[in-house]
Protein backbone atom coordinates (compact mmCIF):
# COMPACT_ATOMS: atom_id res chain seq x y z
CA UNK A 1 0.00 0.00 0.00
CA UNK A 2 3.07 2.17 1.07
CA UNK A 3 4.13 2.31 -2.71
CA UNK A 4 0.61 2.66 -3.93
CA UNK A 5 1.01 4.94 -7.21
CA UNK A 6 -2.75 7.58 -8.16
CA UNK A 7 -5.70 6.28 -6.99
CA UNK A 8 -6.25 7.81 -10.85
CA UNK A 9 -8.48 9.89 -9.32
CA UNK A 10 -6.98 13.61 -9.51
CA UNK A 11 -4.45 15.39 -11.28
CA UNK A 12 -4.81 16.18 -14.86
CA UNK A 13 -8.10 13.98 -15.22
CA UNK A 14 -10.66 17.04 -16.31
CA UNK A 15 -11.72 20.75 -15.67
CA UNK A 16 -11.28 21.88 -11.93
CA UNK A 17 -12.68 25.53 -13.18
CA UNK A 18 -16.19 25.32 -11.88
CA UNK A 19 -18.72 24.06 -9.27
CA UNK A 20 -20.23 21.60 -12.07
CA UNK A 21 -17.15 20.17 -12.74
CA UNK A 22 -16.81 19.91 -8.95
CA UNK A 23 -19.73 18.30 -9.25
CA UNK A 24 -19.12 15.85 -11.49
CA UNK A 25 -15.77 15.42 -10.71
CA UNK A 26 -16.52 12.37 -7.67
CA UNK A 27 -18.49 10.38 -9.91
CA UNK A 28 -15.96 9.43 -12.15
CA UNK A 29 -13.42 8.21 -10.21
CA UNK A 30 -14.12 4.74 -8.63
CA UNK A 31 -11.82 5.45 -5.17
CA UNK A 32 -13.76 8.28 -4.65
CA UNK A 33 -17.28 6.69 -5.27
CA UNK A 34 -16.30 3.10 -3.60
CA UNK A 35 -14.81 5.25 -0.20
CA UNK A 36 -18.04 7.65 -0.18
CA UNK A 37 -20.30 5.34 -0.50
CA UNK A 38 -18.72 2.98 2.13
CA UNK A 39 -19.12 5.70 4.08
CA UNK A 40 -22.70 5.99 4.40
CA UNK A 41 -22.58 1.98 4.35
CA UNK A 42 -20.79 2.06 8.08
CA UNK A 43 -22.96 4.52 9.06
CA UNK A 44 -26.06 2.59 8.22
CA UNK A 45 -25.15 -0.13 10.01
CA UNK A 46 -23.73 1.72 13.18
CA UNK A 47 -27.09 3.84 13.18
CA UNK A 48 -27.77 6.45 15.68
CA UNK A 49 -25.77 9.51 15.66
CA UNK A 50 -23.11 8.29 13.06
CA UNK A 51 -25.70 8.40 10.39
CA UNK A 52 -25.13 11.91 10.49
CA UNK A 53 -21.97 12.24 12.36
CA UNK A 54 -19.28 10.53 10.23
CA UNK A 55 -20.66 11.71 6.89
CA UNK A 56 -20.60 15.41 8.07
CA UNK A 57 -17.13 14.61 9.43
CA UNK A 58 -15.87 13.08 6.12
CA UNK A 59 -17.22 16.13 3.98
CA UNK A 60 -15.94 18.58 6.79
CA UNK A 61 -12.65 17.34 7.14
CA UNK A 62 -12.40 16.28 3.25
CA UNK A 63 -12.53 20.19 2.79
CA UNK A 64 -10.03 21.15 5.17
CA UNK A 65 -7.82 18.94 2.91
CA UNK A 66 -8.91 20.89 0.19
CA UNK A 67 -7.80 23.90 1.52
CA UNK A 68 -4.55 22.52 2.39
CA UNK A 69 -3.51 21.39 -1.13
CA UNK A 70 -4.88 24.59 -2.70
CA UNK A 71 -2.89 26.28 -0.67
CA UNK A 72 0.29 23.66 -1.77
CA UNK A 73 0.90 22.24 1.74
CA UNK A 74 2.23 18.94 1.30
CA UNK A 75 0.74 15.87 3.22
CA UNK A 76 2.82 12.27 2.67
CA UNK A 77 1.26 9.31 1.82
CA UNK A 78 -1.64 10.58 0.23
CA UNK A 79 -2.21 8.64 -2.57
CA UNK A 80 -1.41 5.27 -0.50
CA UNK A 81 -3.81 7.12 2.26
CA UNK A 82 -6.35 6.74 -0.35
CA UNK A 83 -6.08 3.44 -1.88
CA UNK A 84 -6.02 2.37 1.54
CA UNK A 85 -9.24 4.13 2.71
CA UNK A 86 -11.11 1.81 -0.04
CA UNK A 87 -9.45 -1.23 1.65
CA UNK A 88 -9.68 -0.48 5.03
CA UNK A 89 -13.59 1.07 4.62
CA UNK A 90 -14.55 -1.85 2.85
CA UNK A 91 -13.35 -4.13 5.54
CA UNK A 92 -15.25 -2.72 8.45
CA UNK A 93 -18.49 -2.48 6.46
CA UNK A 94 -18.05 -5.87 5.46
CA UNK A 95 -16.70 -7.44 9.18
CA UNK A 96 -19.49 -4.61 10.55
CA UNK A 97 -17.31 -3.56 12.68
CA UNK A 98 -18.80 -1.51 15.65
CA UNK A 99 -16.85 1.38 16.87
CA UNK A 100 -17.78 4.46 18.97
CA UNK A 101 -19.18 7.30 17.00
CA UNK A 102 -16.16 9.19 17.96
CA UNK A 103 -13.73 6.28 17.16
CA UNK A 104 -14.99 5.94 13.63
CA UNK A 105 -15.26 9.36 13.39
CA UNK A 106 -11.34 9.69 13.67
CA UNK A 107 -10.38 7.01 11.23
CA UNK A 108 -12.92 9.07 8.80
CA UNK A 109 -11.05 12.27 9.05
CA UNK A 110 -7.83 10.82 8.20
CA UNK A 111 -9.36 9.13 5.13
CA UNK A 112 -11.11 12.27 4.29
CA UNK A 113 -7.87 14.77 4.71
CA UNK A 114 -6.31 12.17 1.61
CA UNK A 115 -9.28 12.79 -0.45
CA UNK A 116 -9.37 16.63 0.03
CA UNK A 117 -6.03 17.51 -0.66
CA UNK A 118 -5.68 15.05 -3.42
CA UNK A 119 -8.18 17.24 -5.11
CA UNK A 120 -7.77 20.15 -3.60
CA UNK A 121 -4.17 20.45 -4.82
CA UNK A 122 -4.92 20.27 -8.74
CA UNK A 123 -7.01 23.38 -7.96
CA UNK A 124 -6.08 26.64 -7.65
CA UNK A 125 -6.59 28.60 -5.08
CA UNK A 126 -9.05 31.21 -6.67
CA UNK A 127 -12.95 31.37 -6.60
CA UNK A 128 -13.69 29.01 -9.11
CA UNK A 129 -11.63 26.33 -7.37
CA UNK A 130 -13.69 27.46 -4.06
CA UNK A 131 -16.58 26.83 -6.56
CA UNK A 132 -15.23 23.77 -7.53
CA UNK A 133 -14.36 22.24 -3.81
CA UNK A 134 -18.44 23.11 -3.21
CA UNK A 135 -19.92 21.09 -6.10
CA UNK A 136 -17.20 17.99 -5.30
CA UNK A 137 -18.45 18.69 -1.32
CA UNK A 138 -22.12 18.54 -2.49
CA UNK A 139 -21.56 15.18 -4.80
CA UNK A 140 -19.87 13.63 -1.71
CA UNK A 141 -22.48 14.20 0.47
CA UNK A 142 -24.95 12.56 -2.27
CA UNK A 143 -22.87 9.48 -2.52
CA UNK A 144 -22.89 8.97 1.61
CA UNK A 145 -27.12 9.63 1.16
CA UNK A 146 -26.91 6.78 -1.05
CA UNK A 147 -24.97 4.67 1.21
CA UNK A 148 -27.21 5.35 3.83
CA UNK A 149 -30.17 4.42 1.84
CA UNK A 150 -29.24 1.35 0.73
CA UNK A 151 -28.21 0.18 4.50
CA UNK A 152 -31.75 1.35 5.54
CA UNK A 153 -33.58 -0.32 2.37
CA UNK A 154 -31.62 -3.54 3.12
CA UNK A 155 -32.11 -3.58 7.01
CA UNK A 156 -35.80 -2.52 6.33
CA UNK A 157 -36.41 -5.79 4.49
CA UNK A 158 -33.86 -8.00 6.87
CA UNK A 159 -31.24 -8.40 3.84
CA UNK A 160 -28.51 -6.71 6.31
CA UNK A 161 -25.62 -9.46 4.71
CA UNK A 162 -26.15 -7.75 1.57
CA UNK A 163 -24.32 -4.78 3.04
CA UNK A 164 -21.74 -6.86 3.89
CA UNK A 165 -21.28 -8.07 1.21
CA UNK A 166 -20.79 -4.75 -0.67
CA UNK A 167 -18.46 -3.88 1.75
CA UNK A 168 -16.20 -7.30 1.07
CA UNK A 169 -16.39 -5.81 -2.60
CA UNK A 170 -13.80 -3.21 -2.09
CA UNK A 171 -11.45 -5.72 -1.83
CA UNK A 172 -10.83 -6.93 -5.18
CA UNK A 173 -11.66 -2.92 -6.28
CA UNK A 174 -8.41 -2.18 -4.14
CA UNK A 175 -6.51 -4.76 -5.50
CA UNK A 176 -7.39 -3.57 -9.36
CA UNK A 177 -6.95 0.27 -8.23
CA UNK A 178 -3.21 -0.50 -6.96
CA UNK A 179 -2.57 -3.11 -9.96
CA UNK A 180 -3.74 -0.09 -12.21
CA UNK A 181 -6.56 -2.32 -14.07
CA UNK A 182 -9.27 0.24 -12.96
Amino acid sequence: VLAAGPAIAHVGHGSTASFTAGLGHPLGGLDHVTVMVMVGLWAGLKGGRAIWVWPAVFVGVMLVGGVVGMEGVPVPFVEPGILASVVALGLLVALAVDLPVAVGAGILAVFALFHGHAHGSEVADTLNGVEYMAGFALATAALHLAGIGFAATMTHFSLRPAIRVVGALCLPIGAGLYAGVF
